[in-house]
């Protein structure tokens, strides 16, 4: 449910302070700091301070003359054409330029990390979905293209049943 006007916030203000230290709102699923993303919506700090203080102060209505305009619903170009599906887990035959992720198979709750072991030892988190929401059934875009190579083993660790696929350029 969009919430666009003080009217519409106000009577939800406890259960807004609780869902954004919980990290449930705004919903993404993506867990910060395991990957960057485009179009991340998740909440810094300071935005988490700000609502904490608004709802511990009585949640008062603002001037409006502050109020920025609503922002537009901006949702990533979609690649599905230029993009190969790369269903995972793998070990790269090839190297490849990982554009975005998008776990699958995932039964609500549960928890879904993807690591990919590059073949000097080096190991990096493209994932971490915790706790997942049928809500979050996206594809999540890399802020910058990964580039893996040749040798590349990924590995999803969740329930048996879940899996994930790189959209990959050669």
């Amino acid at each position: 449910m969009a919430l666009t006007s003080y009217d519409q916030v106000r009577p939800w203000a406890a259960a807004i302070k609780e869902e954004v230290l919980e990290r449930r709102m705004p919903p993404w699923g993506a867990v910060k700091g395991f990957g960057e993303f485009r179009g991340d919506p998740s909440l810094s700090i300071t935005e988490l301070n700000w609502i904490v203080n608004w709802v511990e102060g009585g949640a008062p209505d603002g001037d409006e003359i502050y109020l920025p305009p609503l922002p537009p619903r901006v949702e990533p170009a979609s690649q599905a054409g230029r993009l190969k599906p790369l269903r995972l887990p793998a070990t790269l035959g090839a190297t490849v330029h990982a554009a975005s992720i998008r776990p699958t198979d995932l039964p609500t709750g549960a928890s879904m990390e993807v690591i990919a072991h590059r073949p000097d030892g080096a190991s990096e988190h493209l994932i971490w979905i915790r706790n997942y929401k049928a809500a979050w059934n996206q594809t999540y875009y890399f802020r910058e293209a990964l580039l893996l190579p040749k040798g590349t083993r990924i590995e999803v660790h969740g329930p048996p049943e879940a899996s994930a696929s790189l959209g990959v350029r050669r």
